[in-house]
């Protein structure tokens, strides 16, 4: 889940520092759209509109470390040494993550919006390169290149004071919160254990470089995303008429 959360920092010279350091160049203008994004004016709407695009993001986080899961076992047997730990990580992360695309549908609706917006409407480019991409590296290069996209998603989710922030100001109850309120809680945790991960693989340079580019892509994308997001929140177009206007996620 993405929000105005900033990565969590860390010490050490292992490969987790290396990807903070790296993903620190970009924080500032992420810094700046989350603001953005999170202003008072019209947060409503947005808010709803936040769900709808995060739901199209979130529903493929499953997915995405099944088929990573899958081709993990399969280097396993080839004998790369990362296979194993990281189908052993893929694994309880899997169960981990299982039902959150529910939480937001539930809580669109709760905020009064439609659940079939966010089921039925085209994603729109920018979330097929946050998430297709990492489809792409899977198959045509190592699964553990989903770790930097794992990274970002848990390292900039919602900072812990924003449910409160959204239920002030846009009067909705704590039913309409429930994944912004969970991933403030949940991801510190999940990303603790991806960065021991890291450090734990040791991976050799192109293999890390491979986890630090995904990283890098996701968290451009995912700015971006905000940046759109912040600048207006439209009403979703009719069901299978166009594009959801694009927000910025998490498993």
């Amino acid at each position: 889940m993405n929000s105005a959360g900033l990565g969590r920092e860390g010490g050490g010279t292992g490969a987790s520092a290396r990807l903070r350091v790296k993903l620190r160049l970009l924080e500032p203008e992420f810094r700046e759209a989350t603001s953005h994004m999170w202003r008072s004016e019209g947060l409503l709407p947005r808010y709803r509109t936040y769900l709808c695009v995060m739901h199209t993001i979130v529903r493929a986080s499953v997915p995405l470390m099944e088929l990573a899961l899958e081709r993990a076992r399969l280097s396993a047997s080839s004998g790369d040494p990362l296979a194993a730990p990281l189908a052993a990580y893929l694994e309880e992360h899997i169960r981990e993550e299982e039902g959150h695309d529910a939480w937001l549908l539930e809580d669109l609706r709760a905020a009064g919006g439609d659940p079939r917006d966010a089921l039925d409407a085209m994603p729109s480019p920018l979330i097929a390169s946050l998430v297709g991409s990492q489809y792409y590296w899977i198959e045509h290069h190592h699964p553990v290149a989903l770790l930097g996209y794992i990274a970002v998603l848990e390292g900039y989710a919602p900072a812990p004071g924003l449910t409160d922030r959204i239920a002030r100001l846009t009067g909705l109850t704590a039913a309409a919160l429930r994944t912004v309120r969970e991933h403030a809680v949940l991801d510190t945790g999940h990303l603790d254990a991806l960065y021991a991960l890291l450090d734990e693989l040791a991976p050799a340079r192109d293999r890390e470089a491979a986890v630090a580019v995904s990283a890098l892509h996701s968290l451009d994308a995912l700015t971006r995303l905000f940046v759109r997001l912040g600048r207006s929140a439209p009403a979703p177009p009719p069901r299978g008429a166009g594009l959801v206007p694009p927000m910025g996620v998490a498993p």
